[in-house]
């Protein structure tokens, strides 16, 4: 995909996936923002660092963006975490983490990126969610239902979006083929595992002017 002069915030790219992600934007010549809770450096991006589970830090980084580059042409939000645990042993500490760390941090990065999008008429909002919020499986109650909002936000959002030149799309993983996974599951069948370069391929052609049609999808992979 080419991208050349566009503007990209990456958020959570200094994490596994963002290993893949983040170059495969930086090869599109698209000037590329990463935005990650921990400082991060990688080649080719101007690194800042955000909690985007807070507002104000979300809002400023949104802010830094622009002031910087002018615009933003797209959100590429790779945030989240997992955890295990069924429901009935769900401590309510770490089902609000969940709900932090996956969803409120979907919505205050879309609501902090849109103002300028739909000023100019254009942009791109992508979320990484998860397969398990469509085909939901026992052992991870919090994760999932986190994940599944992000789901409802996606599809609530795209129908406020029609027509305004914005989109919003997710794409949906199964277990994403890390090394931390292959560790922690070295007797399950990767075959099956979502590649981290097929979700990066997935993720530049969503925020592309060619998927300037493709709004509300919810695209699974592995």
């Amino acid at each position: 995909m080419e991208m050349k002069g566009k503007v990209v915030l990456i958020t959570g790219g200094g994490g596994a996936l963002g290993q893949t992600v983040v170059p495969a934007f930086v090869s599109t010549g698209a000037s590329v923002f990463l935005g990650d809770r921990h400082a991060v450096q990688l080649p080719g991006v101007t690194a800042l660092t955000a909690d985007v589970t807070d507002q104000t830090q979300v809002r400023n980084l949104v802010d830094e963006v622009i002031r910087t580059s002018g615009r933003l042409d797209a959100l590429i939000n790779l945030v989240g975490g997992f955890a295990t645990g069924r429901l009935i042993e769900t401590e309510v500490s770490l089902w609000q983490r969940m709900l932090t760390m996956n969803l409120t941090s979907a919505f205050l990065l879309s609501q902090a990126v849109l103002p300028s999008m739909l000023q100019r008429g254009q942009g791109r909002i992508v979320h990484i969610a998860a397969r398990a919020a469509l085909d939901p499986f026992a052992g991870a109650a919090a994760y999932i239902v986190s994940k599944t909002g992000v789901v409802g936000l996606i599809r609530t959002l795209s129908s406020e979006l029609e027509g305004s030149g914005v989109t919003v799309n997710a794409v949906l993983p199964s277990t994403i083929d890390t090394p931390a996974n292959r560790r922690a599951m070295p007797a399950a069948d990767t075959s099956k595992w979502a590649r981290p370069d097929s979700i990066s391929r997935t993720l530049t052609f969503l925020a592309s002017d060619a998927a300037s049609q493709i709004n509300g999808a919810l695209i699974p992979i592995g």
